[in-house]
């Protein structure tokens, strides 16, 4: 590109500044960003005019290098807003409008400042221009959208894996879903701190909200269990089906431990390992009476 493409390109910026602005706010409040109410029309147009203030500054500093230092500001802008719109739940391409729609105000601004010729290179250029922004605004929305989902799947990898004490020294770890490499380690990490932290003798774990056991779950359970005995409690699994049942046996696995179909089983199991037992207070009660 010529040396001069941006200094010209800024004085047609300078020159149609508040026609420019205009034309691209009546843009942005015609596309769907006002519809549904996420953002309010105030701060539409302070990020309208925040971008376009800081657009002229670039042009000025990086030329039409989008990538050069001078458009580092635009950069960090940008990012915010992706940031700020993919939180909000607007889609890629509603994020990406919010550039793209600055293009026609700018074609006709060019169009009016210069013969047909200069009017057509000062065009391809500034379409050049607000791809490149376009795209850098996409980069940064996935990048924050990654971000949300890496730590949405956290979460819910920390809520579905809870450790509940049943009794003094005894724990209850319920899984619901798939157990995979990366939830296993989370699995693992809360029983162990909470034996730690409860000094528990018996953890049992109830896979009946586990759709399916195969090879690969039963893995996962016994890195679980070895874990456990090395930190001094024993492990009971409970909640097996008579579908897993079968599947284990025609898998051939062998988990090596104390399984039982229901949570109450394997609870009876750890209190009676402790030597205590559930009575029936009324029965006690008519005992003593006679």
């Amino acid at each position: 590109m010529p040396a001069s493409s941006h200094s010209e390109i800024s004085a047609i910026i300078d020159a149609n500044e508040q026609q420019i602005l205009k034309e691209w706010l009546e843009a942005l409040r015609q596309g769907a960003s006002l519809e549904t109410g996420r953002i309010k029309e105030p701060e539409l147009n302070t990020q309208a005019k925040g971008f376009f203030s800081h657009l002229r500054g670039a042009l000025r500093e990086g030329g039409l290098d989008v990538r050069s230092r001078g458009y580092e500001t635009l950069r960090s802008f940008l990012a915010e807003v992706s940031r700020t719109r993919a939180l909000k739940g607007y889609s890629p391409s509603e994020t990406a409008m919010f550039v793209f729609s600055l293009k026609r105000p700018l074609f006709d601004a060019a169009a009016k400042s210069a013969d047909a010729s200069a009017a057509a290179q000062r065009g391809w250029e500034i379409n050049q221009l607000i791809d490149e922004l376009g795209l850098q605004t996409i980069e940064s929305y996935q990048k924050v959208r990654e971000e949300v989902i890496l730590r949405q799947q956290s979460e819910i990898s920390e809520l579905s894996t809870p450790v509940v004490k049943l009794w003094d020294g005894v724990l209850a770890l319920p899984l619901i879903g798939t157990l995979d490499s990366a939830r296993t380690q989370v699995v693992m990490e809360n029983l162990l701190q909470s034996i730690v932290d409860y000094g528990a003798e018996i953890a049992v774990i109830d896979i009946t909200g586990v759709p399916t056991v195969d090879t690969l779950v039963a893995q996962h359970l016994l890195k679980t269990v070895a874990a456990a005995r090395l930190m001094g409690a024993d492990c009971i699994i409970s909640g097996i089906r008579p579908q897993i049942a079968q599947t284990m046996v025609h898998l051939g696995v062998d988990l090596d431990v104390t399984t039982k179909s229901t949570l109450a089983d394997a609870f009876a199991v750890a209190l009676q390992r402790m030597g205590r037992t559930v009575v029936d207070v009324d029965s006690i009660a008519g005992r003593t009476a006679r």
